[in-house]
């Protein structure tokens, strides 16, 4: 932390009292955050705080963006932090491998929130296995035809661009993919339906259709074909350190709620707290919760600097979502039956805790890379 990320962190935490935590309740009701909180956080410069100035960005640097997590997710947010997570992404592929054209043409309205990003990968067959998916875009004259289906994509129903990744040549498995800036007005294209999720009950996710989707061929990213598995390999280094960030707050988070919690519950005459078993728990918590903010700060570091490597980053989200969800599953069992009741913040915290292990690479698979490279 400097100077800066001090001012960021407070102007975060300002903002996440007045605009998010108020609203948690009604986006939870309906499934998705409002559009104009969008533009509020872009008008502060916190939506898209490492993207180039000369693209509409703070410019920062991505202990900006960790910051900003950490802010979302110490306060209790599991509505507008996972859509704001995937947005910011999007506009890294963008700016990465996009060409100045695109970069003029999209960045802006990311970073100001005029326009709300999303990443179409996942398919209804596919998964984690990038390279067999089966959307696919034709090369038809000066455009492409995209047809396909993409499942649980995050910002689905709201997004007004996706970066997607299609089949360019199906013949190929990670030679063949290539990725598109697709707008989601583009005839041809339907949100099938909003998901039920177990958890993350306010952000958007969604089913998606392409039926013979017409797309210019100046939207393919970088208009180069053939390098989009490459680049989503690439920048997966982003999401998955990103990922271990909002882990380990929402760990300091849960010991956070359960220590108030075990302080204020009268139990045998006194408080919860009393008993040494209490204590013995909160102290492995706050030792596990600890030793991830060591670990994610390295991280960070190792992300300003541009010494991040595949291998850390997945170190990083696997150990970082498994044990965020240990700890919350331990804090719940503190908190008895009102742990189960989603009027309380553990509870919320347990069924959203799930999917950490799944998105932004499976955690088996992210092992078994590590494995490789031994």
């Amino acid at each position: 932390m400097d100077d800066e990320l001090e001012a960021v962190q407070t102007m975060t935490r300002r903002f996440v009292a007045e605009q998010i935590t108020p609203r948690q309740e009604q986006w939870y009701e309906q499934g998705y955050t409002d559009r104009d909180v969008w533009r509020q956080a872009g008008e502060l410069g916190i939506l898209a705080p490492d993207i180039s100035v000369e693209y509409g960005g703070s410019g920062g640097h991505f202990g900006h963006e960790a910051v900003i997590g950490h802010e979302l997710c110490v306060a209790g947010d599991s509505s507008w932090r996972t859509c704001k997570q995937i947005h910011v992404i999007a506009a890294h592929y963008i700016e990465k491998y996009g060409t100045e054209a695109q970069k003029q043409k999209w960045l802006p309205g990311i970073c100001s929130g005029e326009l709300i990003a999303g990443m179409g990968m996942t398919e209804p067959n596919g998964g984690t296995d990038l390279q067999n998916m089966r959307t696919k875009a034709i090369r038809d004259g000066d455009n492409y035809r995209i047809s396909g289906a993409k499942t649980f994509i995050t910002n689905g129903s709201t997004a007004d661009i996706l970066i997607l990744a299609t089949k360019t040549d199906p013949s190929q498995k990670a030679k063949g993919v290539s990725l598109f800036i697709f707008e989601t007005s583009t005839p041809g294209f339907a949100v099938s339906k909003r998901l039920k999720k177990i958890g993350l009950h306010g952000s958007d996710t969604a089913e998606l259709f392409f039926d013979d989707c017409v797309v210019p061929a100046d939207r393919l990213l970088g208009e180069v074909e053939g390098q989009g598995f490459y680049q989503m390999m690439k920048d997966l280094t982003y999401e998955r350190a990103l990922t271990g960030v909002n882990c380990a707050a929402v760990m300091e988070h849960a010991l956070k709620v359960t220590t108030e919690y075990t302080k204020d519950r009268s139990i045998f005459g006194g408080k919860l707290i009393d008993l040494q078993n209490t204590r013995l728990e909160l102290a492995e918590v706050k030792t596990l919760a600890t030793i991830a903010r060591v670990f994610v700060d390295f991280t960070v570091e190792r992300m300003i600097n541009g010494t991040m490597t595949s291998d850390l980053a997945s170190m990083s989200k696997w150990w970082m979502s498994d044990t965020h969800s240990e700890i919350i599953n331990r804090c719940l069992q503190l908190h008895g039956g009102h742990g189960y009741i989603l009027e309380y913040p553990i509870a919320r915290m347990y069924v959203d805790a799930r999917i950490e292990a799944i998105y932004a690479g499976a955690n088996e698979v992210l092992k078994d890379l590590i494995g490789r490279n031994l």
